[in-house]
């Protein structure tokens, strides 16, 4: 479970176990989780999942996810290719 950012108190990863899937990112925080699809076509991200999640809690890591959406789908890519 590779941990690629550390921003703000959230911390977002892969799960070692998902390269078959699109590219996506998970993010915790204290007791929240969520789970982002990044389309790197259009540069859009879409709730996969959330839980325990508030309005501004969610605001928050959208903002994190866009402002490091390329560093993301680098790093994806780089960590699935070597599997």
């Amino acid at each position: 479970m590779p941990t690629i950012l550390l921003i703000l108190g959230w911390r977002l990863y892969f799960w070692s176990n998902e390269g078959n899937e699109p590219i996506h990112i998970h993010a915790e925080k204290g007791e929240m989780e969520c789970k982002f699809w990044l389309d790197t076509e259009n540069f859009e991200i879409k709730e996969a999942m959330l839980f325990n999640m508030t309005t501004q809690s969610k605001r928050e890591i959208k903002k994190i996810i866009y402002d490091h959406f390329d560093y993301i789908a680098l790093e994806w890519n780089k960590y699935f290719e070597k599997k």
